[in-house]
């Protein structure tokens, strides 16, 4: 067993793809009308054939509660491995991406959070 596609939920996925690639770096893999919505999938060009992100749409009442919630009690909603997390929070930061944490050593990695700017907060770290 492995894992294919993860998903985060999105408020706009629109809005979403242009973030996840044109701001993040992701490259878009798969893009197909789902009845109201789309089927959305972004994956590092670092590995195009690994992990799918999927952009979700939250227009579950559930979902929107939940990425509600964790993001108030600032819980990222997934995390992204960096090779360099100083490089690319400074990256990141020229972009106009916003931390709600600065890079923090904690035990074995240092991690940083952003807020994606579609409903969630995500976490990126590098292993020490």
């Amino acid at each position: 067993m492995k894992i294919k596609i993860t998903s985060v939920f999105v408020e706009d996925q629109e809005k979403a793809l242009r973030f996840y690639t044109d701001v993040l770096g992701f490259v878009k893999k798969t893009d197909t009308p789902a009845g109201d919505f789309k089927w959305i999938t972004v994956v590092s060009p670092e590995e195009p054939d690994s992990v799918e992100l999927l952009l979700e749409p939250n227009d579950n009442p559930a979902a929107k509660t939940y990425q509600k919630a964790i993001y108030n009690e600032g819980t990222p909603t997934t995390s992204f491995a960096v090779d360099d997390i100083q490089q690319e929070y400074e990256r990141l930061k020229k972009r106009g991406v916003e931390f709600t944490a600065e890079p923090t050593e904690m035990g074995p990695v240092t991690f940083a959070i952003f807020d994606d700017t579609c409903g969630n907060l995500i976490q990126i770290s590098q292993e020490k």
